[in-house]
């Protein structure tokens, strides 16, 4: 894509011609992979052993590459590790357009295939190539590349399936149900596939100590590919090496429920090439299997590097080898939902983890074309099966975005004398805008009301998403004149004293709590104090969660050790931390992983609660309920009737605190109904951007069509959220601790 305005009319269209099946398909496998994985007792176990296995096999990778290449020698068969895409599909070419003389070589689904482009490179030898997975045999025909790691063809319609058959075949009475569609495709790809002189498979996983490949498929077409001729090549990254046969066991019960919903994939094969079975002639009706002619099978396994073996050295890509190619990133994203990876994704891989791989694999140019559709909403990190942290790597390689495209010759004058960050000059402005996010705010808020007269302004709009990018549809965050904590310090401070509290607590005074929306800060003071809590509301740095979106890695983690440093002195003292953002607390108890030492991190993660987590502990262990407010009749701002219309943070679901607001609410009498979607779309900046605004509002659409003619009281938990459910149902909503907390 040439530029962010191609981008954005390019997602914008990908909306209108492929949104609707994406969505109804990716979240039809997400709730599968819900409900799937919900039937396990042992599911985080069978997550840590793959990360153990995955973190196992790569720490020894190159020792595992010989042992693999000595096993597969020794059963006859033949390894050849390709340095690259080119050398890979040397050798291939070679072996089949001269070596073989092939005239058709057929292929099961494979993403490491599609990576190295060996199709092109055959048939640019005479070699015809023939898909025989459905999906992939549909693109073929379509000449498209897949959207779907897992499902291909994941963006076509059966309606437009239906056309193109009729087109490529002439049919004048096409098939048009399913069913007539499949049987269609079984017989002509059983044809070709009785015409093959070669077959080429992928392989999920290979033990290095046996050579044994495991061979996942929804429609059994790579056994086709491996038995109908006598010459069968695997293509492989290398990481998809495994030490022994024994640990291809959770990767088995994890695959197909993480990427389909399904317990099990519907063919399984373990094989261990060359296989001994006759190799038919589809030619000879008297003796179609012949005896001794499975001893004529020649099997050749191409491990591909292609850049894995340095990413293997890098400690922000490595994470990426562990992937095992389930999709399960991109089904449980909204973004992937509304667009599919013909717009989130690169030259082969889509989905959140698509970004390792492409940078990786093909350089941060391709990455940088569908980076920033990583909101960093996080809910992709409980579904991926073995664990990978896909929102930190799609951030680190944005701060080498960043960084690799910032003019080092531009002098930031102003910035530099405005902002605190931690950047390079030359930064994309839009970028160091929203980076600074607590700069503004301090600023908004001392100038306003005059700051937000001027922010609302036409003239100022049309330079803001000029310059910076932010899209004048979006009503801005209107600062308040009195930040929380000189609130706070001009009520006197806590109203319960230390000597009297059941508990001592210091609100975090999160940047969006402290400068925009005040209100929700005083109601958590009124709810603790109702509970005996001694409160205090320090002046306290932002989290550096705005930067840290934007990929300036440098600046959040500044941020963090100035939080530490404030919030320290408070853990010592055996205060507990309560945070009302929940994507602050998700930087606390997650990402601060990466910026402190170790006892530091673990010292304030364990110290730090979300508000309504802390209302419900209070309550748990003695609070009073009744000095909180119940149900109540009539509307407005702090009256609330019984019905409730919750929506849950996206980050608070990810850390485990998004139920506790129910919890409470329920507790107190309330009737909560949950939102279904678990990320509403706004993420921050994300939905101010021109370029996102359809698609942000796309993927909050779900959350119109649940709560968007309810008479409940909606109540969101974040700042995003709140923002975003105003656009969506025109009433911008509370957050739960505004609920419940006593009157002013």
């Amino acid at each position: 894509m040439s530029s962010d305005a191609s981008k954005g009319d390019r997602i914008r269209e990908l909306m209108a011609t492929e949104g609707d099946a994406v969505a109804e398909n990716t979240r039809g496998f997400n709730e599968g992979r819900i409900e799937s994985t919900g039937r396990l007792d042992d599911y985080e176990e069978l997550k840590a052993d793959a990360r153990e296995i995955k973190e196992d096999a790569i720490a020894r990778l190159p020792e595992l590459i010989d042992e693999v290449r000595e096993t597969v020698e020794a059963n006859g068969g033949t390894v050849y590790l390709a340095d690259d895409a080119a050398d890979a599909n040397r050798y291939i070419t070679e072996l089949t357009a001269e070596e073989r003389d092939a005239d058709r070589l057929v292929k099961s689904k494979s993403m490491t295939s599609e990576e190295i482009e060996v199709n092109e490179a055959l048939e640019a030898e005479g070699v015809e190539v023939v898909e025989t997975d459905l999906g992939e045999w549909v693109l073929q025909l379509a000449d498209e590349a897949p959207s779907h790691i897992v499902a291909p063809a994941i963006h076509k319609s059966r309606e437009g399936i239906s056309e193109l058959f009729a087109e490529r075949f002439d049919l004048d009475d096409p098939p048009e149900t399913a069913e007539e569609l499949t049987m269609f495709a079984r017989e002509r790809l059983g044809e070709l596939v009785e015409g093959a002189d070669v077959g080429m498979t992928g392989a999920n996983f290979i033990a290095a100590d046996s050579g044994t490949m495991l061979l996942v498929t929804s429609e059994g077409n790579a056994r086709k590919s491996v038995t109908a001729t006598d010459t069968h090549i695997a293509v492989a990254g290398v990481e998809k090496i495994v030490p022994t046969v024994e640990e291809f066991a959770p990767f088995v019960e994890l695959i197909g429920r993480s990427g389909t919903g399904q317990d099990v994939t519907s063919y399984i094969s373990t094989l261990t090439p060359p296989v001994e079975s006759p190799v038919p002639d589809f030619d000879d009706d008297d003796e179609p299997l012949a005896d001794d002619s499975g001893d004529d099978r020649d099997f050749h396994l191409v491990l591909i590097d292609n850049g894995r073996l340095e990413m293997r050295e890098d400690e922000q890509l490595k994470e990426t080898l562990y992937c095992i190619r389930c999709s399960a990133c991109s089904n449980a994203c909204g973004n992937f939902q509304s667009v599919g990876g013909h717009a989130f994704g690169g030259e082969t891989y889509s989905g959140g983890i698509a970004t390792g791989w492409e940078a990786g694999i093909e350089g941060l140019d391709t990455a940088a074309e569908f980076n920033d559709l990583c909101t960093g909403c996080s809910r992709c990190v409980p579904a991926c099966p073995v664990g990978i942290d896909i929102p930190w790597i799609n951030t680190v390689v944005r701060d080498w975005i960043n960084r690799g495209e910032a003019d080092p010759g531009q002098t930031d004058w102003m910035f530099e004398e405005l902002v605190p960050d931690e950047e390079p000059a030359g930064l994309d402005l839009g970028t160091r805008l929203v980076g600074n996010y607590e700069t503004l705010a301090k600023w908004g808020s001392r100038t306003a009301p005059l700051a937000n007269r001027l922010a609302d302004a036409g003239p100022v709009r049309a330079i803001a998403e000029r310059v910076a990018g932010i899209d004048r549809r979006r009503d801005l965050p209107e600062f308040a004149g009195e930040p929380l904590v000189d609130w706070f310090e001009a009520r006197g401070g806590a109203r319960v004293p230390a000597d009297e509290a059941d508990r001592e607590a210091v609100l975090y005074p999160d940047t969006a709590t402290n400068y925009v929306d005040v209100d929700r800060g005083k109601a958590a003071v009124r709810a603790l104090e109702a509970l005996d809590v001694h409160v205090r509301v320090p002046d306290l740095p932002g989290s550096g969660r705005p930067p840290l979106s934007q990929g300036m890695i440098a600046t959040a983690e500044s941020a963090a050790e100035d939080v530490y440093a404030g919030l320290a002195t408070h853990v010592d003292a055996d205060r507990d931390v309560v945070v009302i953002e929940p994507s602050d607390l998700a930087m606390f108890r997650s990402e601060y992983e990466k910026f402190l030492p170790e006892s530091s991190h673990d010292r304030l993660a364990e110290a730090s609660y979300d508000v309504m987590e802390y209302v419900f502990g209070l309550l748990e262990n003695g609070g009073d309920p009744s000095e909180l407010r119940a149900p109540a009749e009539g509307t407005g701002p702090v009256a609330a009737g019984k019905r409730v219309a919750y929506h849950p943070h996206c980050q608070a679901r990810t850390i485990g605190v998004g139920e506790h607001a129910t919890a409470v609410m329920e507790a107190l009498g309330y009737d909560v109904r949950v939102s279904d979607t678990e990320c509403c779309g706004m993420a921050g900046s994300f939905g101010y951007k021109a370029d996102y605004y359809e698609l942000s509002m796309d993927v909050g659409e779900p959350i119109r069509e649940q709560f968007g003619d309810t008479d409940r009281t909606v109540v969101a938990a974040g700042t995003s959220c709140t923002e975003q459910i105003d656009a969506l149902l025109g009433d911008a909503p509370m957050h739960p601790v505004e609920l419940v907390a006593p009157r002013e």
